[in-house]
C-alpha cells in the first residue's frame, strides 16, 4: 500500500471489532518488532483532561529543548494529528513506513485499528530517537494498547462515568481500569480530587492532588506547589477553562517527579504553558458571532463546558450544534448543557456508532434536526446575530466536521 489513506482503510478492516481491549495481541507484535525504547515515557489516562495534560507536557518539554514524541487519539481532521515528533505531525510517508513495519511483524495476529496505530507510533518514536514520549490512553488504561509500554510516570487526570460497556458501571470499576497504567515503584500523579478506593489501592508511588501537589487560582495569576516546592506568579495556561489549572498542575507534578531524568527550568515551564495549543477544548474562534468548539462527550465534560459558558459573558442567544455517538450518555450530556442553551441544532453523525439527530431530539424540546454537523452549523450561522454564541460539541467527529466546514467556507459572514 502506497498511501496513508489506503493503509487506514486496510487497518479498519483487519479486526471484527472496532474496540477489543487486551494486551496479548499488541504485546506479541511489539516483541517481534523490537523497537529500541530508551526514552522516558509519561502515560496519561483519565475520563476528561488527558488531551490537555498531554499537550501541556509536550509544550513544556519542547520549551526545555527536548525532542518530544506525542501519541494521542482520536483526531479531529487528519490521522497525522495522532503522531507528533518535535511538535510536528508525522508525515504521510513516515506513517506509511511505520504501518509497513507493523504489517511485516504481525504475522497472523489480527490487530484493531488502535493497536495498529499504537504499534506504528512506538516504532516511529524509536526510529526518531526521541528524548521523551508522552502517550495518551485511548480507552480505560489497564487493557489499552498504550499500556504495553511501562510508564516511567503515570498521570490520572479524572475519573468519571463513560464507556460503561467496556470499563464498568461505576467509578470504582472505572478507576480500577484507569489505574492499570500505574507501575510499582514509579510515580503515579492523581489529579482526580475524589479518587475511588480502587485507584488508591493500585500500585505505584502515588502523588495526590491536595496532598502532594496542588494549585491556587489567584484571579490574574495562579500558583503551583508540588514535590519541588512552590511556584507563584504564573500566567494562566493558554488553554481556556477553569479545569485547565488542575491539568497544568498535574503536568507540572509529573515533571517534578521526573526532574532527575528530565530537568526543566521554570522559564521553560512558563513558556510552555503560555504557548500550548489544543484545538477543540473550549476553543474560542475569532470573529462574530462567537464560535466555541469543545469535544465534550460525557456528562462530566459537559458540566465543565456549561461552567465555562457561564463564565464567558452574556449572549442574547446561545445556539448549540450537537452530534453524538449513541453509546454515550446522551441524556446526561444534554441535561448538563440545557440551562446554557437557548436554541438546539442537533445533527446525525456517520458510522455504525452514530446517534441520529432524531435520537438526540427525543431528549429535548423544540430541537431542529439536521443531516450533518456541517448543515447544523451553517444553519446556526445563518440565524445567529453578531452578539450571539454558537457552541459546537458532543464528539470529535462533530467538532472536526465543523472545523473542515469553516476552512472551506471562509467567505461566510464570519
Amino acid at each position: 500500500m502506497k498511501t496513508l489513506a489506503s493503509w487506514l482503510e486496510f487497518i479498519e478492516r483487519q479486526h471484527p471489532q472496532a474496540i477489543a481491549l487486551g494486551l496479548d495481541r499488541v504485546a506479541a507484535v511489539l516483541q517481534r518488532m523490537r523497537p529500541t525504547p530508551g526514552a522516558p515515557v509519561i502515560t496519561v489516562a483519565g475520563t476528561n483532561g488527558k488531551g490537555s495534560t498531554c499537550a501541556m507536557l509536550e509544550a513544556m518539554l519542547r520549551a526545555g529543548g527536548y525532542r518530544t514524541a506525542l501519541y494521542t487519539s482520536p483526531h479531529l481532521e487528519s490521522y497525522n494529528e495522532r503522531v507528533r515528533i518535535a511538535g510536528m505531525e508525522a508525515s504521510d510517508a513516515a506513517l506509511v513506513e511505520s504501518f509497513d513495519a507493523v504489517e511485516s511483524a504481525r504475522g497472523d495476529t489480527r490487530l484493531t485499528y488502535f493497536e495498529y496505530g499504537t504499534l506504528a507510533a512506538l516504532w516511529l518514536f524509536a526510529r526518531e530517537k526521541v528524548d521523551v514520549a508522552v502517550l495518551e490512553v485511548g480507552l480505560g488504561g489497564r487493557l489499552d494498547a498504550v499500556n504495553v509500554v511501562d510508564a516511567d510516570c503515570a498521570v490520572l487526570t479524572s475519573v468519571g462515568i463513560d464507556h460503561v460497556d467496556y470499563l464498568g458501571p461505576d467509578r470504582e470499576s472505572i478507576g480500577r481500569e484507569k489505574a492499570g497504567i500505574f507501575r510499582a515503584g514509579r510515580p503515579a500523579v492523581i489529579a482526580e480530587p475524589q479518587p475511588p478506593q480502587s485507584v488508591l489501592a493500585a500500585p505505584g508511588e502515588k502523588l495526590l492532588i491536595g496532598k502532594h501537589f496542588g494549585y491556587a487560582d489567584e484571579k490574574t495569576q495562579w500558583s503551583y506547589w508540588g514535590p519541588s516546592g512552590k511556584r507563584g506568579g504564573l500566567a494562566h495556561p493558554a488553554l481556556r477553562g477553569a479545569t485547565q489549572l488542575r491539568n497544568a498542575a498535574a503536568a507540572m507534578c509529573a515533571l517534578d517527579a521526573l526532574h532527575e531524568t528530565l530537568p526543566l527550568a521554570m522559564q521553560d515551564v512558563r513558556r510552555g504553558l503560555a504557548e500550548v495549543t489544543l484545538p477543540g477544548r473550549f476553543q474560542v474562534l475569532p470573529g462574530r458571532p462567537q464560535v466555541i468548539l469543545d469535544v465534550a462527550h460525557n456528562p462530566q465534560a459537559a458540566q465543565v463546558l456549561a461552567d465555562n459558558l457561564a463564565n464567558a459573558g452574556y449572549a442574547p442567544q446561545t445556539i448549540a450544534v450537537c452530534g453524538m455517538l449513541r453509546d454515550k450518555d446522551i441524556d446526561g450530556v444534554l441535561r448538563a448543557l440545557a440551562p446554557r442553551i437557548t436554541r438546539w441544532h442537533v445533527a446525525s453523525l456517520a458510522g455504525p456508532r452514530a446517534a441520529s439527530a432524531q435520537d438526540l431530539a427525543r431528549h429535548l424540546q423544540g430541537a431542529e434536526c439536521f443531516a450533518s454537523p456541517a448543515a447544523a452549523f451553517a444553519a446556526a450561522l445563518g440565524c445567529a446575530h453578531e452578539n450571539d454564541k454558537i457552541v459546537v460539541f458532543g464528539s470529535f467527529l462533530t467538532v472536526g466536521e465543523v472545523i473542515g466546514w469553516l476552512k472551506n467556507n471562509k467567505t461566510s459572514k464570519r
